[in-house]
């Protein structure tokens, strides 16, 4: 049995014939392939508007600094979530407040970020960023009339979650992103992702107005569209633009987005995939001591977590027999920098139970069903035997 990660890319003779494409082509940046890239994404999510960036912080922080997040910000997120999603408010000069999780899901606890609101002066926070965390769909409606009540924008990180959905209060099915509630979305291209670009990242949203920001944001703050020129002179010829505010470098590179078209084309078959191995685990760790996170219709599976009793000890027996299983994620308030910070450890007692059991177990869609049983049969193995 070859090594088995807990995540891993797929690539195919396409995905490497359409990157040779683009080598051979004109351009290798700020090329054609970069608008096409951001069109079929958009019709995949079901938004508006989609800009592509260099990876998943990138879009964290043009976001952020497109909603306006600055020293006098408080924005509310998960503990439960990779280090980025809290540290593109710091990037700005904001404050992050975290909110505790819910047991079954792991998922930012609405209840739990209302009473934040509610027991603070009015005009305390400013955003809030849920996390689709593992694929899990956050119902973004409710989010929604949460924000709207308190005056804030809602940032949804759904970096795990391209092809997720919930149904709504009217039975309407919302893709994770699509920009219908969340004033941006964020998705990440990295190797272990739905979707593979080598490095890559999108915000999707529906406001033209903050997708025009984004755009100068994503290239230094410069404008090339004479229409939106502030003192252009009959002097100035076609070489003139403007930096109009401050920006980044976060352009994504047209092979990356070349890529990212023929991944694409396989994201349906890759969701079903996940699904069909989520099943299976499901049904192998039924009526057994390990527990599963809730895995409602609609998650799209970047990880399956499961929670047990000497993690450490079944990690390391699932390496010893090359299984790579990982942990998502070390809360992020008690890691070293934010513990810098003020935030301690028993803080948010449901994030820090939960990472004392979690485990994400190989998933992705090229897992084979007998690396899979071969998995599942080792998980059983070690708590048969210990």
């Amino acid at each position: 049995m070859t090594p088995i990660p807990y995540g891993r890319q797929c690539i195919t003779e396409d995905d490497i014939d359409v990157v040779v494409k683009s080598l051979q082509s004109n351009f290798l940046t700020q090329g054609p392939t970069i608008e096409a890239f951001e069109n079929v994404f958009a019709d995949y999510i079901g938004c508006k508007y989609a800009v592509a960036v260099s990876n998943g912080t990138a879009a964290l922080h043009l976001s952020a600094l497109a909603l306006g997040v600055n020293k006098n910000s408080k924005v509310i997120t998960s503990p439960i979530t990779f280090a980025a999603s809290a540290n593109c408010v710091l990037y700005c000069g904001g404050e992050v407040i975290f909110a505790d999780i819910e047991e079954k899901s792991a998922v930012l606890d609405i209840n739990k970020v209302r009473e934040l609101l509610v027991n603070s002066p009015k005009g305390t926070f400013q955003g809030i960023i849920p996390i689709d965390f593992a694929g899990f769909p956050v119902n973004m409606e409710s989010f929604r009339q949460l924000a709207d009540e308190f005056d804030c924008w809602l940032l949804e990180d759904s970096c795990h979650s391209p092809g997720g959905f919930f149904m709504d209060s009217n039975g309407v099915q919302q893709n994770c992103g699509n920009g219908q509630y969340a004033d941006l979305a964020i998705f990440s291209f990295h190797p272990v992702k739905h979707i593979a670009c080598g490095e890559g990242g999108m915000i999707t949203t529906n406001n033209k107005e903050l997708y025009e920001k984004l755009l100068r944001l994503r290239t230094h703050g410069i404008t090339k569209d004479s229409n939106k020129f502030v003192k252009k002179t009959q002097k100035d010829g076609a070489w003139y633009y403007e930096m109009q505010e401050l920006g980044y470098n976060y352009r994504l590179p047209d092979l990356n987005a070349a890529l990212g078209i023929s991944q694409l084309q396989r994201a349906h078959e890759g969701i079903e995939r996940r699904i069909e191995i989520a099943r299976k685990y499901d049904a192998a760790f039924e009526n057994t001591q390990i527990k599963t996170l809730h895995n409602p219709r609609g998650h799209a599976y970047h990880l399956y977590v499961i929670q047990v009793d000497n993690r450490l000890g079944l990690y390391n027996y699932l390496k010893d027999n090359e299984i790579y299983a990982q942990v998502h994620y070390i809360p992020v308030h008690t890691l070293p920098y934010y513990q810098g910070l003020g935030w301690k450890n028993g803080d948010f007692p449901i994030a820090e139970a939960y990472y004392e059991k979690c485990l994400s177990l190989p998933m992705y869609p090229s897992l084979t069903d007998k690396q899979q049983d071969f998995v599942i049969n080792s998980i059983k193995n070690y708590y048969n035997g210990n």
